[in-house]
């Protein structure tokens, strides 16, 4: 997978927290949503996550462990979409 284009990084980063059920009240550390993209992405991952979230598919929740992130679970039906639209993936 060519891992340059913004919408596909984006549709993966949902891809990988719809498929681990990472939604509401579930959340996971916002660092490890680069795993999986090659490490000279990290910068861009962290822009495309902030995007998400001023765009209102992820929530963000403050811990003493730092800033942990899921899907927003009013907007899944959007974010299924997107998915489905840009990877082919269905749910």
């Amino acid at each position: 997978m060519d891992f340059r284009d913004e919408d596909k990084i984006k549709a993966t980063l949902l891809y990988h927290l719809r498929r681990k059920r990472v939604i509401g009240g579930v959340h996971t550390p916002f660092d490890t949503l680069r795993r999986g993209f090659p490490s000279h992405l990290g910068k861009d991952i962290k822009k495309i996550a902030e995007q998400l979230i001023r765009q209102e598919y992820l929530i963000t929740k403050p811990t003493n462990q730092g800033l942990h992130v899921s899907l927003n679970k009013d907007k899944i039906k959007e974010i299924e979409e997107l998915i489905k639209k840009i990877l082919g993936h269905e749910f």
